[in-house]
């Protein structure tokens, strides 16, 4: 079975960030959009509710990847399921019929569809807390001697401790970032390209996995 966007019941697909462009939309007006190079996928493995607890399907991106980069319980790992090795798996939920080997396209997305997006964000390293946290900050005039410092971090007499979540500098981005609710704009099965409005999180060729959103409008 192959994504057509009709019989096609899982629910998402792994793919790569390639950049934001420009298109324009049925009434004319100029659409800032995402392209994401989606799929095409196969499905690896199919969890069950009465083996595993859950319904899911394992679902791996096809790309080059060198034998000498699988460990030896992943290769057993895809000779079972009768596929080539990918260095991509993820998870995804399925509604009806879907079986080990069968292949996840670009085309289960029509324009209009609502998704999900997941990457993760771009890394700013270790950074202070007027920009990890959006602290005004002190007087920027000569002599205040208080510009971008955190300021009082607890009080000493009593608990006599830095309370735990305080915000503070440290590691900025490299999280898991979902945004929620975007639009597909275009689809380009020949070139498995899905053009979404709006921003994704990361950087050129991250890795994102888009989804349907659960409550949200498909495209007719």
């Amino acid at each position: 079975m192959t994504g057509n966007g009709d019989d096609m019941a899982i629910e998402g697909i792994i793919g790569k960030k390639v950049g934001m462009t420009q298109v324009f939309a049925e009434d004319g007006a100029l659409v800032p959009v995402t392209v994401i190079q989606a799929g095409p996928c196969l499905v690896v493995q199919k969890k069950t509710a009465e083996k595993d607890g859950y319904d899911a399907v394992q679902v791996g991106l096809v790309e080059k990847i060198s034998n000498r980069r699988i460990t030896g319980a992943r290769r057993g790992h895809f000779e079972k399921a009768g596929i080539p090795p990918m260095r991509t798996l993820v998870e995804l939920p399925y509604d009806g019929d879907a079986n080990v080997g069968d292949k996840v396209q670009v085309d289960i997305f029509k324009p209009g569809d609502s998704i999900d997006v997941i990457g993760q964000s771009k890394g700013k390293g270790f950074q202070g807390v007027v920009k990890r946290h959006h602290f005004k900050g002190g007087r920027a005039t000569h002599g205040s001697m208080f510009h971008r410092a955190p300021g009082s971090i607890g009080a000493s007499a009593f608990p006599s401790r830095v309370l735990k979540g305080m915000r503070m500098g440290g590691r900025m981005g490299g999280d898991q970032v979902t945004v929620k609710n975007l639009r597909v704009a275009k689809v380009d099965p020949e070139n498995n390209l899905l053009y979404v409005r709006g921003a994704v999180p990361g950087g050129r060729n991250g890795l994102v996995v888009v989804r349907f959103s659960k409550n949200g409008k498909r495209g007719q």
